[in-house]
């Protein structure tokens, strides 16, 4: 618990109405979650507006409200804090109420379009490997030590943040490793947090259904940058356009990966087999039980992070080599007959691509891919088109598909998808999932790939507002088992 009066030292107050002290026993941005004693922040959102639902807060128990324009009825004996911005007086109240538990941590943070999940993660891996109690925020799984958190954001809210934050030093963690959104950042959800390091893997073609144009979605991951602190680092991907743009106004020390180009950190793919590759990362080579170029950059970016904490870089190179790939991402599953299954997260354009071009470069030219994908609804309809366009020119075969509807009708994304597809005629549209993934293994024979696009590690489907069981790699080994177990 904490009086207000400490929590307030933290922002810039437009206007307090009457300024009691009150001990604040929790802190909350739902007002069906108010308790008696809780500070109430009225944000507004995409979706509904918390200063409608002020009224609600102070009949709940809320004794502070902070919010961006006082309420026409106030309540006696409630403290009410005018502010600019909620969404930041709320992160910056956040990380006092929980004794600022980042600066107790070495906080990674990764942002980018692909690829934070699995530096994310392997980084976590890395260092519990290594005997250290870590931390883990990410898409797939929150995690504290071995104990694991259901995840429901990739960034989760500035409350939830610290009060995570402040479980991981409680239990012992000394790292937190965490993938940082755009949206995340557009939302001052991470604001109050210390980075130790930053961490820029790519930014391609995503969430423009949130920030309306790439300009502004640049802009939102650009702030990570420009918030760092002089003694923070960061590590950017310079082979990507934007890996230079990130570090503009950056106070922090900078540092640079390449696989093209001479770098701080350099690396150079040797060999690319289906399941592995060897890498050279400065004169030093290591196997890695994972394969394509963007894992090489995935890999580069955790071994950069891992040696700035001050790992050795032998050291760091030998638990390299005994990671394994993230679930769901380049999942593979392959049957009796070699015939190859591969799961995988890809959601957007870049990063469809990448994971087609390389089946392209280890795929024997008798192999045929199979390519199943889909779009979800209620989201960035802009890469639709681009999606099926990049699934036709690698596929023998791809199969359009539902990939979370939602409130969208199904047969209506698939439209938009088709309507890149141009003269091509090598692609089916089935609606359900389940039947396109069972058609897709009937259709190869033994040998062939099939790549399963869009969910990875999802284990549901949301078909209007209600969220069904419906897991890729249940279904692909059961539509393999049924097809191709002889």
């Amino acid at each position: 618990m904490k009086q207000l009066q400490e929590l307030l030292g933290a922002v810039r107050a437009i206007e307090i109405e009457d300024s009691l002290n009150p001990t604040i026993s929790g802190l909350t941005y739902d007002s069906r979650t108010v308790e008696k004693g809780s500070c109430f922040f009225a944000v507004r959102g995409t979706q509904s507006d918390g200063h409608n639902y002020i009224a609600s807060a102070v009949e709940r128990g809320a004794v502070a409200v902070v919010c961006e324009a006082m309420p026409e009825v106030k309540s006696e004996g409630v403290s009410y804090i005018i502010v600019e911005d909620s969404n930041r007086a709320m992160a910056a109240m956040a990380a006092a109420y929980y004794d600022h538990p980042s600066q107790e941590l070495h906080l990674v943070g990764v942002t980018g379009t692909n690829g934070k999940t699995t530096t994310a993660t392997l980084l976590y891996d890395m260092f519990m490997a290594m005997g250290h109690k870590a931390g883990l925020i990410s898409t797939v799984i929150y995690r504290i030590g071995e104990r694991s958190i259901a995840s429901t954001h990739t960034t989760p809210d500035a409350i939830r943040l610290n009060a995570m934050m402040r479980q991981m030093v409680d239990e012992g963690c000394d790292y937190c490793f965490m993938e940082v959104s755009s949206h995340s950042l557009a939302q001052h959800r991470t604001d109050g947090l210390r980075f130790e390091g930053a961490l820029f893997t790519n930014l391609t073609h995503d969430h423009l259904d949130y920030h309306g144009t790439y300009k502004e979605y640049i802009r939102a991951k650009k702030l990570f940058f420009d918030n760092l602190d002089k003694d923070a680092w960061a590590v950017v991907n310079i082979d990507d356009r934007n890996g230079e743009v990130m570090l503009q106004n950056c106070k922090a020390k900078c540092y640079r990966l390449s696989l093209r180009s001479m770098a701080d950190f350099h690396t150079k793919i040797v060999e690319m087999h289906p399941d592995s590759m060897l890498l050279h990362m400065g004169p030093i080579g290591a196997w890695v039980k994972f394969t394509g170029r963007f894992n090489a950059y995935n890999l580069t970016t955790v071994y950069a992070a891992a040696t700035l904490l001050g790992i050795d870089r032998m050291q760091a190179l030998t638990i390299l080599s005994q990671l394994t790939p993230v679930a769901g991402r380049f999942e593979t599953i392959t049957a009796p007959d070699r015939t190859m299954a591969i799961v995988d997260y890809a959601h957007t354009p870049d990063a469809l691509a990448n994971v087609l071009e390389t089946i392209e470069e280890v795929r024997r030219d008798t192999q045929r891919l199979i390519v199943v994908c889909g779009c979800g609804g209620d989201r960035d309809k802009t890469k639709r088109p681009e999606m099926a366009a990049i699934a036709v020119r690698h596929a023998a075969t791809a199969i359009f598909t539902s990939d979370n509807p939602r409130t969208e009708s199904p047969e209506a994304i698939l439209d938009d998808m088709v309507a890149g597809v141009g003269e091509a005629h090598n692609y089916l549209r089935i609606t359900d999932r389940r039947e396109a993934i069972r058609t897709a293994a009937m259709m190869a024979q033994a040998g062939d790939i099939i790549i399963i696009a869009g969910k990875g590690h999802e284990d549901y489907q949301i078909i209007g507002t209600t969220k069904h069981h419906f897991d890729d790699r249940e279904e692909v080994r059961a539509a393999l088992e049924a097809t191709h177990s002889k």
